[in-house]
């Protein structure tokens, strides 16, 4: 069997893939990239882009509502059918022809098919027709295969065709009744979206909802549910599935009690798909997360880079933050490096550094498109804690903001940072509230820059906005 060989193969061409053979070709080396499934990714057409289109028209509506003037116009509730074209349409309607042709136009190959490793930066890649390909690298291969919904080994689960937050994002019809195993961030965002197209949604939120957060977004986005008429059932946990003839489905809990839906949606985690990518040639665990070092390198137990350094992974793969853009954050990072390290330049793997992904660790952004949407970065306070800060907390309320009077009659908020006090510097900032989205990003830069408090005094916010929170902030916080 002949062998093609390229600088560099990526195994998965999601976001992270394309972000790392983009870096890898704008460095001056070659790369390849396989892909099973479609190009674009999780995020492209099961994740970020068709679930915020899902959601989004509902917050316009209910934004709308909020503001007098505005609120006369509106004569109907949502166009069902509508939303569903747009969401089809932000999928690409499940073709991904444009990603492949970007693909094409800055000279990548790619190959359609299930890629494994199969020997030291050897890929073999098996098409739908059984034709085997190999590939080899001379540099580096990356794992950039994502992950997958997990489903738990619960009675009659599998048996009872739950959805996964694949099918749930590709829906073609509305459930009558959705039921949701799970309070995260899928679990919260999908009861929000299907609620608002006319579902009866029921929450079975074993260990709370959004309980990774800080408290207060959980307990906001609990009560925004309930008042849609979602059922959420905090604490309660699901013992067996079963789905009758007529396709209903019925979830028993430990108490005993029965809830009937006509779909199932388990939205509990994810899990590696690293199953079948052949990591037992390199002496690791099949279907396990990989261990990384700051450069994206896989590791052993023992902190080794594996095979002397050939293998890298990125992305959700590695399981440091599931998130797309951490993942193409990651990708920059990864693309870099290895040009760097097959040139011999200096690799510069240090805290933010060129080369390493320590955002990963101290200022990861992240926004829950619930109603009211959830936008924090860096750490909770119990998590700061945890890591042995010496933090003080300061909250405020973001209805006291003149800019938050203006954009919503009876607008409700909540804002909280977190500040290191050895080093005053906000390590952790949490928004709660209609579209907080847009204000992560100043967090986010004054937590990865450390901006120290003190000059944060001179980052004058414009008034009337919301974004007055930030002298508010200040102001409890003291000089």
């Amino acid at each position: 069997m002949a062998t093609t060989t390229y600088d560099v193969i990526v195994i998965g061409a999601g976001p992270v893939g394309e972000n790392i053979v983009d870096r890898v070709v704008q460095g001056g080396l070659s790369a390849a990239i396989v892909e099973r499934d479609l190009v674009g990714g999780e995020c492209s057409y099961w994740a970020c882009m068709p679930t915020k289109a899902l959601l989004r028209s509902g917050a316009a509506l209910r934004a709308a509502r909020q503001v007098p003037g505005a609120r006369e116009a509106v004569t109907g509730d949502l166009d069902v059918a509508a939303v569903l074209r747009r969401r089809d349409s932000f999928a690409s309607n499940w073709e991904d022809d444009g990603q492949a042709a970007w693909l094409e136009q800055v000279g990548v190959p790619l190959y359609r098919g299930h890629g494994r490793i199969s020997s030291v930066r050897n890929v073999e890649v098996t098409g739908k027709d059984g034709a085997v390909t190999s590939l080899t690298a001379r540099h580096a291969v990356v794992v950039a295969t994502g992950s997958g919904a997990l489903v738990p080994d619960m009675e009659g689960l599998r048996q009872a065709a739950p959805w996964t937050s694949r099918e749930a994002v590709a829906a073609s019809t509305v459930p009558g009744r959705l039921a949701i195993i799970g309070g995260g961030v899928v679990a919260s965002e999908m009861a929000t979206a299907f609620a608002g197209l006319g579902a009866s949604v029921t929450v079975l939120a074993r260990d709370g909802v959004l309980p990774l957060a800080e408290p207060f977004a959980g307990k906001r986005v609990v009560e925004s549910l309930r008042e849609a008429g979602v059922s959420v059932r905090l604490g309660a946990e699901a013992a067996a599935v079963k789905r009758a003839d007529d396709g209903t489905v019925s979830i028993t809990l430990t108490s005993g009690e029965q809830v009937e839906a006509d779909e199932l949606l388990v939205a509990i985690g994810r899990t590696p798909n690293t199953e079948d990518i052949g990591l037992d040639t390199v002496g690791l665990t099949p279907g396990a997360w990989l261990l990384v070092d700051d450069t994206m390198r896989v590791i052993g137990e023992d902190g080794a880079p594996i095979g002397g350094g050939w293998l890298y992974a990125a992305g959700d793969v590695n399981r440091r933050v599931l998130l797309t853009h951490n993942g193409k954050y990651q990708a920059r990072a990864v693309g870099d490096v290895i040009v760097a390290r097959a040139k011999g330049e200096t690799v510069e793997d240090g805290p933010w550094g060129r080369h390493a992904a320590t955002a990963d660790l101290r200022a990861v952004p992240q926004v829950v498109f619930t109603d009211p949407e959830i936008a924090s970065v860096g750490l909770t306070a119990a998590a700061a804690e945890a890591a042995g800060l010496r933090i003080r907390v300061v909250d405020y309320d973001l209805a006291a903001t003149a800019g938050s009077s203006l954009q919503a009659e009876g607008y409700k908020g909540h804002a909280r940072m977190v500040v290191d006090e050895d080093r005053k510097v906000i390590v952790g900032f949490t928004l709660a509230g209609p579209d907080v989205a847009e204000l992560l990003h100043a967090a986010t830069i004054a937590v990865a820059g450390e901006v120290p408090l003190d000059r944060l005094w001179h980052a004058v916010p414009a008034f009337p906005t919301v974004s007055e929170v930030w002298l508010r902030l200040l102001e409890a916080y003291g000089r």
